[in-house]
């Protein structure tokens, strides 16, 4: 069995608009709502848990029951981090499903996710025991200069070293939920699943992202998901 985990708890500060980006609409749709249906049809997924910033429970369960979506089993409460909302998640589903099974936690902001990614995650996992979706860095990357400052750099670092890192992250069940309550004890803000493991010293897998795999982030962002979206694009 795997539960996907969706975090859809942010403001959407940097989009500066009232409404927060999960919950914009493209064509009359919610971009959450096109993740949603993007793991309702993987047929490796059985079911859904989403952490919904609060307030927005309601409207959340209106849009599923609207787009018929039967694999969305619980609404939590989403926390004021990202780290925050997951703990919510794995607390609600300590007691509903086994511990070998599968968590594939994936941003409810990244509404092109493929079932390729999908399905190398989740087979990456069960190989190896974790997987993280990453890709490629192409350009060139510079540091920023010294004390921060981030109008002048004199350091180049080899691309071929990095990785850029998307969701979905999938774990054990057992293995995300003890390092969601030991990494309590030493940051109570990482940022994702895979800064969990690392700075809890734990080595991660890595499973093959997407390009098409972005996080709708800034209008910019928006921007080209509309654009996919009035193309025709088939994988939306």
């Amino acid at each position: 069995m795997v539960v996907a985990l969706v975090t859809a708890a942010g403001v959407g500060s940097r989009m500066n608009l009232e409404i927060p980006k999960q919950f914009l609409t493209v064509n009359d749709k919610p971009i959450i709502i096109y993740t949603l249906q993007a793991l309702e049809k993987n047929p490796n997924i059985d079911s859904i848990i989403i952490a919904c910033l609060l307030g927005w429970e309601k409207i959340l369960e209106s849009h599923i029951k609207q787009h018929k979506l039967t694999k969305v089993k619980w609404i939590v409460p989403g926390g004021e981090t990202g780290q925050e909302s997951i703990t919510n998640c794995l607390d609600a589903l300590r007691n509903e499903i086994d511990p070998n099974e599968l968590v594939l936690i994936h941003d409810g902001n990244r509404p092109l996710v493929e079932d390729f990614v999908i399905n190398e995650s989740i087979r990456t996992c069960l190989k190896h025991g974790s997987a993280i979706a990453v890709l490629p860095t192409t350009e060139a990357i510079l540091e920023i200069g010294k004390e921060g400052n981030k109008e002048k750099s004199g350091v180049s670092i080899d691309r071929d070293t990095l990785l850029r890192t998307q969701t979905p992250h999938t774990f054990p069940f057992s293995v995300l939920d003890q390092a969601y309550i030991d990494i309590k004890d030493i940051n109570q803000a990482a940022v994702a699943a895979c800064t969990v493991m690392i700075e809890l010293g734990r080595e991660v897998y890595l499973s093959p992202g997407s390009e098409l795999n972005f996080k709708i982030t800034t209008q910019e962002d928006l921007k080209m998901f509309t654009a996919l979206v009035n193309s025709g694009y088939a994988g939306v």
